[in-house]
C-alpha cells in the first residue's frame, strides 16, 4: 500500500484489505474509539488486550458491522500482544474453510495447527510424545501423507534443533485443511473423528499449550478467528450456540468474530454466560437526533488523509461520500475507488461531484437490492421513530445482516444506511 498523490494511486491506497505490519505505522488512525463508543476511555479492543494478560483465560466474541474496521483492530491487538511477549496466531477462516459448510470441530482442528505454528515460531520444544499423539490421532486419514524419515530430512534441515517433527505434523494439517475445504467425503470423516474423541483432542491442545507457556515464561498463546462474523445465522448458531461450553473452554485466550445481528436473538443471552462479548461500533457521523456529528466526520476525514492527498477530491466531494457511507469504512473506500475510476477515465486529476454521484448511485443500488417492498414500512419506522427500542428483533437481525440498518455506539441505537434513506426520500416515503 502506498500513499496516493494522484488518481491512479487511489485504488492501491484504498484497498479493502485490513492494515497490518508496517502499514499500521503509516496509515492507522489511532483515535477513533471516542467516536465509536461515545467515551474516549472506552475501548473493546483495550478490554480484550488487558484480559488476555490475566491469569484467568477467557473466550471472546467480537461483534461489529462489516466494514467497521474489526480486522485492522485485531491486527493491531495482535501486534500489541506480541510486543508484550505473547505468541499470537490469527486464523482467517475464509482461506482455510468452506464458509458455507462449517462446524465447531473444524475450529478445533485449526486450533491444533495454530498452536503448532506458534510452537515452531517461538522455538518451543514439543515433546515427541505429543507430536506422536497428534499424528496418531489422524493416522487413518493421513497415512499416505506422513513423510518417511529420509523424505523429511530436507524439510527439517532448516528447522531449529528444538523443533524436531513439527514440520512433519504441520504437513499433516495441510492435508487435513485441503480436505476440510474441498473434499466432502473426507471432511465428514475428520469431523466424526473429532466428535467421537473430542476429550482426547482437547487434552492434546491443552498439553501443547502448556509446552508453549513453559517456553514463553508463563505467557499463554492467543488464537484469533477471523471471518466468522460472515457466517449465515443458521451456521453461526450451529457452531457457537450448541457448542458454547467447548469453544469457550480452552486453557488460553481465544477471540472469535461473530455476526452482530445475532446479538438481538434471545439465544444470545445464554451464550454470554460462556463468552466475554465486546462490540466495535461504526464511527458515528450523525447524532440520534439526525444532526451531523462533526467530530465523527472529521475523524473519517483524517483516516482518508492518512491514505491520500485530499486535493484529489474537489470541494465538498469527500464530505458527501463520508455522509452517505454511514460510517462504514468499507463502503466509503468502495465509493472512493469507484469515483476515482470514473475520474481517471475522464482523464481528470481529481474526483468531481459527478464522479461521486455515480459512485453513490452504484452503492445505493447494491443496498436496495437487499430489501423488498414489504420491508419498507419497518425501515421507515426506524428512520422516523424510536431508534433505540425496536420490537421486531428478528427483522432487525435480517436488516443488520444486510447492512441496510446500521448500529451506533454504546447506547446501541440504529438508523437506516444513509443511501437507503436517500432512496426512500426519492420514493417520497420519508420527508
Amino acid at each position: 500500500m502506498r500513499f496516493a498523490n494522484q488518481i491512479s494511486e487511489i485504488f492501491n491506497a484504498f484497498s479493502p484489505e485490513p492494515l497490518k505490519g508496517e502499514q499500521m505505522e503509516k496509515f492507522y488512525c489511532g483515535n477513533t474509539m471516542e467516536y465509536r463508543m461515545g467515551d474516549k476511555y472506552d475501548s473493546p479492543i483495550e478490554d480484550i488486550f488487558e484480559s488476555c494478560q490475566e491469569e484467568r483465560y477467557q473466550a471472546f466474541l467480537l461483534l461489529g458491522h462489516k466494514g467497521c474496521g474489526k480486522s485492522t483492530e485485531l491486527n493491531r491487538l495482535s501486534a500489541a500482544l506480541v510486543s508484550k511477549g505473547y505468541p499470537v496466531k490469527t486464523i482467517v477462516c475464509s482461506m482455510d474453510l468452506d464458509m458455507f459448510n462449517i462446524v465447531y470441530s473444524d475450529l478445533f482442528i485449526l486450533m491444533g495447527e495454530a498452536l503448532l505454528e506458534i510452537a515452531k515460531d517461538c522455538g518451543c520444544t514439543v515433546s515427541k510424545k505429543i507430536l506422536d499423539a497428534i499424528r496418531h490421532f489422524w493416522d487413518k486419514r493421513t497415512e499416505t501423507l506422513v513423510l518417511s524419515r529420509e523424505e523429511n530430512k530436507d524439510i527439517e534441515a532448516g528447522a531449529s534443533a528444538e523443533t524436531p517433527g513439527i514440520f512433519q505434523v504441520l504437513n499433516v494439517f495441510a492435508k487435513i485443511k485441503a480436505d476440510l475445504k474441498l473434499n466432502e467425503e473426507t471432511r465428514k470423516e475428520y469431523r466424526k473423528e473429532i466428535s467421537i474423541r473430542s476429550s482426547e483432542w482437547m487434552e492434546l491442545l491443552r498439553n501443547l499449550s502448556e509446552e508453549i507457556v513453559d517456553k514463553t515464561g508463563g505467557k499463554a498463546p492467543v488464537i484469533i478467528f477471523e471471518d466468522l462474523d460472515k457466517l449465515n445465522p443458521e451456521d453461526a448458531w450451529n457452531v457457537f450456540y450448541n457448542y458454547a461450553a467447548i469453544l469457550s473452554g480452552m486453557p488460553f485466550p481465544v477471540i472469535y468474530t461473530f455476526p452482530i445481528g445475532l446479538s438481538y436473538d434471545a439465544k444470545f443471552a445464554a451464550m454470554e454466560g460462556y463468552f466475554t462479548t465486546k462490540t466495535l461500533p461504526m464511527i458515528k457521523i450523525e447524532t440520534i437526533e439526525g444532526q451531523p456529528y462533526a467530530d465523527g466526520i472529521d475523524i473519517i476525514r483524517q483516516i482518508v488523509a492518512k491514505r491520500a492527498d485530499l486535493q484529489l477530491f474537489e470541494e465538498n466531494v469527500l464530505d458527501c461520500l463520508i455522509q452517505y457511507s454511514g460510517g462504514s469504512l468499507r463502503d466509503l473506500f468502495h465509493m472512493i475507488n469507484s469515483a476515482a475510476k470514473r475520474a481517471e477515465r475522464r482523464n481528470s486529476g481529481s474526483i468531481a461531484p459527478e464522479d461521486a454521484e455515480r459512485a453513490l448511485e452504484e452503492m445505493k443500488t447494491s443496498l436496495t437490492r437487499r430489501i423488498e417492498q414489504g420491508d419498507y414500512e419497518f425501515l421507515v419506522r426506524i428512520y422516523e421513530g424510536n431508534k433505540e427500542l425496536i420490537e421486531n428483533k428478528e427483522f432487525l437481525l435480517k436488516m443488520l445482516q444486510a447492512s441496510v440498518v446500521l448500529e451506533y455506539n454504546g447506547k446501541r441505537w440504529h438508523n437506516l444506511h444513509p443511501l437507503v434513506a436517500r432512496f426512500f426520500r426519492e420514493q417520497k416515503l420519508i420527508g
